[in-house]
């Protein structure tokens, strides 16, 4: 029996008129249905005037920049974001993570890998990357993978979709330190294109978010040398 895809809503922020052509006869070839904003400004008008799965974000743009548009949009939506970057431009890399991208994909990229990696957002955004789990408790910190939602005492916690994933992965390994390897596979699937750094940006956020000292944690903390636990202590 064969399986089809569902189909899915996708806006993409490009200003090369070729390549966002190309890009979206491709995905519309494979289920995915492409709206095209040409500049910075009319992708965030976009963004927060429909409800789009996934939006595909280029970093140099006319009127706003990527990185402009990512911080304005993650101050009013959570849709999953995924930073189209020049490649070799880890500044740019780093600096979407830390505004709340969920994925970046260097430039030049196939539309093969680009698919895919829309896919793999939008498995994690909905919860379908692996096979449903129970829910993990750690002292007053939730972490419920079927609704892709965590909570602290309580109080819902705005995440990201790899910042839950991440989350989840610490917290269901409670008390064991995970090194960045490990963590890029659990969080992502694969370690092949992610970056050292992109992990450490995620964690910081995650910091803020649990309301951790980043001078002295509870809740994450790094261990020199070899990468970092979600503390049991708390509990």
């Amino acid at each position: 029996m064969t399986t089809t895809e569902p189909t899915v809503t996708a806006l993409l922020v490009e200003d090369d008129e070729r390549l966002a052509r190309l890009t979206a006869e491709y995905l519309q070839g494979h289920q995915v249905v492409v709206t095209v904003a040409s500049d910075g400004a009319q992708g965030l008008n976009e963004a927060l005037r429909h409800r789009y799965d996934v939006v595909l974000l280029d970093v140099m743009l006319p009127s706003m920049d990527g990185l402009q548009v990512c911080r304005a949009l993650r101050e009013r939506s959570d849709v999953p974001v995924l930073m189209l970057t020049a490649r070799g431009e880890e500044a740019d890399r780093v600096m979407g993570l830390e505004l709340g991208a969920d994925d970046y994909l260097p430039k030049p990229f196939s539309p093969r890998e680009l698919l895919a990696r829309i896919r793999a957002v939008l498995r994690r955004t909905r919860g379908q990357a692996g096979p449903a789990v129970r829910t993990v408790s750690v002292g007053e910190l939730v972490v419920d993978p079927a609704q892709r939602r965590a909570t602290l005492s309580g109080r819902e916690l705005s995440l990201t979709s790899y910042e839950f994933d991440l989350l989840r992965a610490l917290a269901e390994r409670a008390g064991r330190v995970l090194t960045r390897e490990q963590l890029m596979e659990l969080a992502k699937g694969s370690s092949e294109e992610s970056f050292d750094r992109s992990i450490d940006v995620h964690v910081s956020r995650l910091r803020q978010k649990l309301g951790d000292d980043p001078r002295h944690p509870r809740w994450l903390k790094t261990v020199r040398g070899a990468g970092y636990l979600l503390s049991r202590e708390s509990e």
